[in-house]
Parts: C-alpha cells; structure tokens; sequence
C-alpha cells in the first residue's frame, strides 16, 4: 500500500447535507480495494480530519502522521463498517478521535497543548468561507455557557479525560463535575437547535 498523500493546503469543505448514501458507497468500494474511492474519501475529509487531529495533539506533524494513519485504517477495515450504527463521518471522526486519544496518553506525545492556545471549537480550516456559518453558531454557543460547563466540556472532548480525570486535575468532587458536564450538553444541543 502505498503512502496516502497530505494535503498541506486544503480543499474546502462543505458542510450542506450531504448524501450520506453516496459516503456509503464510496466506503463499500473501498472494501472492495477501490483505491479512487479511497481517494474521494480522503478529498472530502481530510480537512476537517487535520484540523481536529491538530486540536486535540497540538502538534502539525503528529496529526499529519494520525491522518495518514487513519486513512490506512479506513482502507483495511472499510468492509467493518456498520451503516445502521452511524453516517461514515461519524464512524470516521470517531476513529480518528480514539487514535488521537490514544496518542495523547502515549510518552512520544509528551506535548499537551493549551485549551486556552486554540480558539473554541477550531475544527475546521479558518480560511474556508463554506463552514463560516456554522463554526459561528458553534462559537457562539460554547460562548453562551458558563466557563465552567465550557471548560469541562472541552476537556472531556478535546483532552479525553474522564469525569474522574476532571475532577483530580480541577480539584472538584465528581458530582459537579458530572453535573457541568450534563448541563452543558443540554445548554449546547438547545442552543444548536434553536439557533438552526
């Protein structure tokens, strides 16, 4: 297998409805060793798979290397993928959020970034036009939380802590911080919601 090319400038991505049939298509040919729908896989995600990978290892090379990995995953296991489970992007950045994970809690990545480096919810290539609308209402909804319900959000999401990994590192009891967490969700779906 040879070497899945990064991108080191991005296409952009669109973020309208898309067919999520036409992704399950081109996963099932993937299966089946289509390598040209590997590649249209790879032309659709590789931004916002990037973009995320950065985030969450704070690092352009390692998430480079996490991408290319990735796509190898993809390629082998496609014939693993479950439509009645979730869309391909789901089962993509779910894959791609575990390895990270992963990778974090390794000794190589010694590294952590800062959440307080990246602006909230920077999961997407800052100069593509087509998603500023959404990464807008994302913004503004993680601003609308408390800081508290924030922080812990993203340190559950972009740090891969635990309620209990949370609690140690913030010096709060376990409860609060299951709490914040929950209360954050409900204030972010709603927010979502009504602002669409």
């Amino acid at each position: 297998m040879t070497r899945v090319p990064v991108a080191t400038s991005f296409p952009p991505v669109r973020l309208e409805p898309r067919d999520d049939g036409d992704d399950r298509a081109l996963v099932a040919r993937v299966a089946g060793g289509d390598q040209t729908a590997l590649g249209r896989l790879y032309d659709r995600y590789v931004a916002t798979l990037l973009a995320l990978a950065r985030r969450m290892l704070g690092d352009a090379r390692e998430a480079e290397d996490l991408v290319h990995d990735l796509f190898l995953e993809v390629w082998r296991q496609a014939g693993d993928y479950d439509g009645a489970r979730g869309s391909v992007r789901a089962w993509i950045l779910m894959r791609l959020r575990s390895r990270a994970l992963d990778r974090r809690k390794s000794p190589r990545l010694a590294r952590r970034s800062s959440l307080d480096d990246a602006p909230i919810a920077s999961l997407e290539s800052a100069d593509d036009p087509s998603i500023a609308a959404d990464r807008s209402r994302v913004r503004r909804a993680l601003g609308g939380l408390p800081g508290e319900q924030r922080l812990v959000l993203e340190l559950s999401y972009f740090e891969g802590l635990s309620s209990s990994e949370i609690a140690e590192r913030e010096t709060l009891p376990l409860g609060t911080v299951k709490s914040r967490l929950a209360a954050g969700m409900h204030k972010l779906r709603a927010a979502l919601e009504i602002d669409s």
